[in-house]
């Protein structure tokens, strides 16, 4: 049994979620590839991958074999082309995942970009807005909104962004414009549902951090569904200003309450603690972090 070749094949069977998912992006017979996946089980003795409803489940064996593999076929990678001369290219997947907005608006013009001058890079991007494991769903590099947890985790910080309050100028004009944030007990807001961290309403006045919730009018699950309802002139809502620039600059949503907005919130890119790291990894976060940086000082 060529090892490496199993150790490939197991590699895109689980980033592709399944035994035919993983033919199919190796162009190979789902036979051959369910074969050498049991083979590979077979030479080690142990299971790897656990056959679901929903695709495939990695064992805790499984889990550290697939983390191994992926360290030596990239340290291989590595020593093929140095050793044939070829230093420059970058070759092979790159998994990255950011906030859905976000991801669009500022990760997803620079990592084009990138792929423009890496053409041998495949990039699989995750918008979703929800924090992955970086472990468990074989994640290299994400883009984290907010303060970190402790962790093993590698975060470099390449920006920041505000908490922003706003609705319609409809909506203020019927229902008038909260000075303080205790007016906000009188007026209509839309929240949230379904998110793993929603919005929060604090403010700052005099040092201390207080919270006042307008009454929730129209619960949503969707970060656009929360702003057309704002548009309609429905009630207020907190957003991150990335997600509503187009529309407070247009004059279309009004921000309200500044001077009582907290902190920004912290931008980081995070990856793992592997040393040394991976070339097109590094690479990647060399390319992103600058433009990213750029891209959130406009």
């Amino acid at each position: 049994m060529d090892r490496f070749e199993a150790m490939s094949v197991l590699l895109a069977v689980v980033e592709a979620g399944s035994l035919s998912a993983g033919a199919r992006r190796l162009n190979a017979p789902l036979a051959t590839v369910s074969r050498k996946v049991a083979d590979l089980e077979k030479h080690l003795g142990v299971r790897l991958v656990l056959r679901t409803r929903r695709g495939l489940a990695m064992t805790e064996e499984g889990r550290a074999f697939v983390a191994a593999s992926r360290r030596i076929l990239e340290e291989l990678d590595v020593a093929e082309r140095q050793a044939s001369g070829d230093h420059g290219a970058l070759r092979g997947g790159l998994h990255v995942t950011a906030p859905i907005a976000f991801g669009e608006r500022h990760l997803l013009p620079i990592a084009l970009e990138f792929l423009k001058e890496h053409p041998d890079i495949n990039l699989r991007l995750t918008l979703v807005d929800r924090q992955l494991s970086l472990a468990d769903e074989h994640v290299d590099v994400a883009l984290r909104i907010g303060h970190l947890a402790d962790s093993a985790l590698i975060a470099t910080r390449v920006g920041a962004v505000r908490r922003v309050i706003c609705a319609s100028p409809g909506y203020l004009a019927r229902r008038g414009v909260p000075r303080q944030p205790d007016d906000l007990a009188q007026h209509d807001g839309i929240s949230f549902q379904g998110f793993a961290t929603a919005p929060e309403w604090r403010y700052r006045r005099d040092g201390a951090a207080f919270a006042v919730e307008p009454r929730s009018k129209l619960a949503v699950n969707t970060t656009e569904a929360a702003i057309q309802a704002a548009l309609a002139g429905i009630g207020i809502i907190r957003l991150l200003s990335y997600q509503i620039s187009d529309q407070l600059r247009s004059g279309a949503l009004q921000e309200l309450l500044t001077e009582f907005a907290p902190e920004p919130l912290p931008v980081n890119v995070i990856h793992g603690a592997a040393d040394p790291l991976p070339l097109k990894v590094r690479c990647f976060l060399d390319w992103i972090g600058p433009r990213l940086r750029a891209r959130m000082a406009l």
